[in-house]
This record gives structure tokens, C-alpha cells and sequence, in this order.
């Protein structure tokens, strides 16, 4: 679980996942201007300052900051075998108290995308929030027409649970958003009842 440094790191079988680094900000924003097209559709309008060097420094402080004060653990995914940045994974809004929650957000970069890396990065820290964070319910959402991430979060075990009204400004538009839950202790059978 930690890395080098006593910084952390979280292992998958191709991947691993790790704190944002300055040192990073080439690769990340090589990969997200490269996949801007494949990413836009589903995420909030990105800033006019979205990818310089700036906001990539603030992104890294903020996540420092988060990571340290337990109010969210943002990570970046690499692949193992070439180092090569994937893409990122957020889980935020952690509720500590009778809660123990969190939300998961991510994005993957166009050249990575359905190669199950996601997947992978999804169940690795799923793991960690449960075993180690000691949360007992990972939250999600997602646009309803967003086949490919309703896919995905349903193969690492999300259970669908509703539709949230105006959830989010996706590109620029309040939009309504599917819900998924994954449970430490999860009794439910399959709920797919969205589709």
C-alpha cells in the first residue's frame, strides 16, 4: 500500500495508482487535451485554464491537501508495464461518522478506454476504502446514457439505485444522473432495474 517514500500506492494486477505529482503534468495534459472529444460529453465544462500548469499545480495541492485531511483520496492510474498515465480516479465527499461514505468519480484517457482498466482501478481502491478507510458504502453516478461507465461500475459489483434530478452541469447543462452504490456489507441481489 505505500510506496517509496511512505507515499501511497495502491497495486493491480496492470495497474497501479498513486497521488498526483507535479512532475506529471505533461502526461496528464497530453492525455486529456489528446481525449478531449472522447471525455467533454460527459464531463463538466472545462475552464479556459482547464490544462496549463497553473491549474495542474493547484489539482496536485488540492489533492495533497484532500489526502491528508481524509476528505478524499485523488489518484492518478498507471499502467505497470510502461509507467504510462491512464487515467484518474477520485474517491471524494468523504463522510466519516455514522455515514462512512464516499463518492467515486473517474476518467479514462481516449487510447485506454475498454481495455478494463477501469475496472481494475475501480476494485482496487473499492478494496482500500473498505479495508483500510474503513467505509462501509462507495457511491457513484453517472449520465444515463453513458453505457460504457453503467458497464463498468456494474462489473465491480455497483448496484443501481436510482435516478438524481439535475444532478450535475455536464458540458454546460444540468443533467439527471443514474446512482450506484457498491456496499461493504452488501445483501442486496442484483439491482438493475435503470436499464
Amino acid at each position: 500500500m505505500l510506496g517509496l517514500r511512505g507515499k501511497l500506492r495502491l497495486e493491480a494486477e496492470r495497474l497501479y495508482l498513486r497521488l498526483p505529482q507535479h512532475s506529471d503534468f505533461r502526461e496528464w495534459s497530453d492525455l486529456r487535451r489528446l481525449s478531449a472529444g472522447f471525455l467533454t460529453p460527459w464531463e463538466p465544462t472545462w475552464s479556459d485554464d482547464h490544462l496549463t500548469r497553473r491549474a495542474f499545480t493547484n489539482r496536485v495541492s488540492w489533492a495533497t491537501r484532500c489526502y491528508k485531511a481524509d476528505t478524499a483520496l485523488p489518484l492518478f492510474i498507471f499502467r505497470r508495464d510502461d509507467e504510462a498515465l491512464v487515467g484518474a480516479i477520485t474517491l471524494d465527499n468523504i463522510r466519516r461518522g455514522p455515514a462512512q461514505a464516499g463518492t467515486l468519480g473517474y476518467w479514462v484517457g481516449a487510447p485506454y478506454a475498454r481495455q478494463g482498466y477501469m475496472r481494475e482501478a475501480i476494485g482496487v481502491i473499492v478494496h482500500h476504502a473498505f479495508s483500510v478507510m474503513d467505509l462501509s458504502r462507495i457511491e457513484a453516478a453517472c449520465l444515463p446514457e453513458n453505457e460504457a461507465s453503467r458497464a463498468v461500475l456494474e462489473r465491480a459489483g455497483f448496484k443501481y439505485e436510482g435516478v438524481a434530478q439535475s444532478y450535475l452541469q455536464i458540458n454546460g447543462r444540468w443533467r439527471n444522473h443514474v446512482l450506484y452504490a457498491n456496499l461493504r456489507l452488501d445483501r442486496r441481489g442484483r439491482t438493475d432495474a435503470g436499464r
